[in-house]
């Protein structure tokens, strides 16, 4: 196997304790969606977490309009897409925590230097930005070295669609078995595999034992090498990998 030379986080409750908070401030907007078609389902923030976990709003909208029948026009995506972003990122500003343990890690990759750190999200940029600023760490990852689905591509995507990890890989000029990703969700685990890259699956974010042992079993399915419950493990999980 190639030397690892970089690490490639997603953020969304791998670095940043985020996805229930941004999913709360959405579920009233998804609703609103929802209200406008004339359709009486209604969603709370944990429920779409549950069903939407890894997606950026664009692909949950995408996802609701197939699941429901209806159609938006690409104005009113592009709409709603902005305000939820506005909202998102005001609740982040001021709710965000890191997730427990990844900041001595971070801190030791830093000063180490012997990787390239990155950060690669399905999330807009901004969102992405407002997460790492709030819980300090933004200083361990070039500004240039931040990617997101929603932003950084030409024609926006989500994951589990590769596109977002194809575009990190040729921006930092590495192979796919040049790099890792850390992953805590299906589609963000799907999306790296699909790339060719090595993960580490992070289920420390989830609530209780048998959801982590749950999203675990998931990973492992989809072709993720190793499995972390706890930052404290990530040193042996990447030494298995780079010694496999």
């Amino acid at each position: 196997m190639p030397k690892i030379t970089h690490l490639l986080f997603d953020c969304d409750n791998t670095l940043v304790l985020s996805e229930e908070l941004a999913f709360e401030a959405c579920a009233e907007l998804a609703n609103q969606v929802l209200e406008r078609q004339n359709i009486p389902d209604r969603y709370t923030g944990k429920q779409l977490l549950s069903d939407f976990v890894g997606q950026n709003f664009r692909g949950m909208m995408v996802s609701l309009q197939s699941k429901f029948g209806f159609t938006i026009s690409s104005e009113e995506l592009e709409g709603y897409v902005k305000q939820e972003e506005n909202q998102v990122i005001a609740t982040l500003e001021r709710k965000a925590e890191p997730c427990v343990g990844v900041t001595p890690v971070l801190e030791k990759l830093y000063a180490s230097k012997k990787y390239g750190l990155a950060v690669v999200s399905s999330s807009a940029l901004r969102r992405v930005q407002a997460s790492i600023n709030k819980v300090d760490q933004a200083k361990y990852f070039p500004p240039d070295h931040i990617f997101s689905a929603a932003t950084s591509l030409p024609i926006p995507t989500t994951k589990p669609d590769p596109a977002i990890y194809h575009h990190t890989l040729n921006v930092i000029g590495k192979q796919a078995q040049e790099c890792v990703a850390i992953e805590d969700s299906k589609s963000g685990a799907t999306s790296a595999v699909r790339a060719g890259i090595p993960v580490i699956g992070y289920v420390g974010s989830y609530d209780g034992e048998e959801k982590q042992a749950e999203m675990a079993k998931t990973l492992n399915e989809l072709g993720v090498q190793e499995i972390m419950t706890h930052w404290s493990e990530f040193e042996d999980s990447l030494s298995k990998i780079e010694n496999s």
